[in-house]
């Protein structure tokens, strides 16, 4: 799977005599491209409302972009995805530097941990969480203040002249 963008798709069903100017549907998605984004709309529209895509139109499918694409962020994505044994919900959050980064690696971590496809996960809501409201501790634990990553195994440099082929003891590395 590629990248995703985050499209705004709008639809409705098509005017009739009795009903001249139908209900709008908006819809978030997340896509690879517009004609995916506006297959995925049919397919969850027709599950909720009753409209198929020969009897709607689609009124407008807008690209949204983050808008600070250079922050971290911690992200919150209420899923629900079918398994093998049933349909399950689920909440998980991912640190990423947008909303479509988040749904990327999501989509990733189901696949790996829980042999879900692209087509069984569906994306219920994405949302920005403060580093107050983190509830998983696998995020938890990059928000410490004080957060320092060691360097294992450093090997130091020695000068030409004074480097010699065979050594009396091993190296200290750490």
């Amino acid at each position: 799977m590629g990248r995703l963008n985050e499209y705004q798709v709008v639809g409705r069903r098509l005017p009739t005599d009795k009903e001249p100017t139908p209900k709008l549907f908006r819809m978030r998605l997340f896509a690879p491209n517009e004609v995916v984004a506006k297959s995925r709309f049919w397919y969850f529209l027709k599950q909720n409302s009753k409209v198929k895509k020969a009897s709607g139109e689609v009124v407008s499918v807008n690209q949204i972009f983050e808008k600070r694409p250079d922050t971290v962020k911690n992200f919150g994505i209420w899923i629900r995805y079918n398994s093998r044994s049933g349909t399950h919900n689920m909440y998980k959050e991912y640190r990423e530097l947008s909303r479509a980064d988040a749904v990327v690696s999501c989509y990733q971590d189901m696949a790996a941990r829980h042999r879900a496809r692209f087509h069984s996960v569906q994306i219920i809501r994405v949302a920005e969480v403060t580093n107050a409201d983190v509830k998983r501790p696998y995020i938890k634990q990059i928000l410490a203040k004080n957060l320092k990553f060691p360097l294992p195994h450093r090997v130091t440099k020695v000068m030409k002249q004074h480097k010699t082929l065979f050594a009396g003891k091993r190296p200290n590395t750490f």
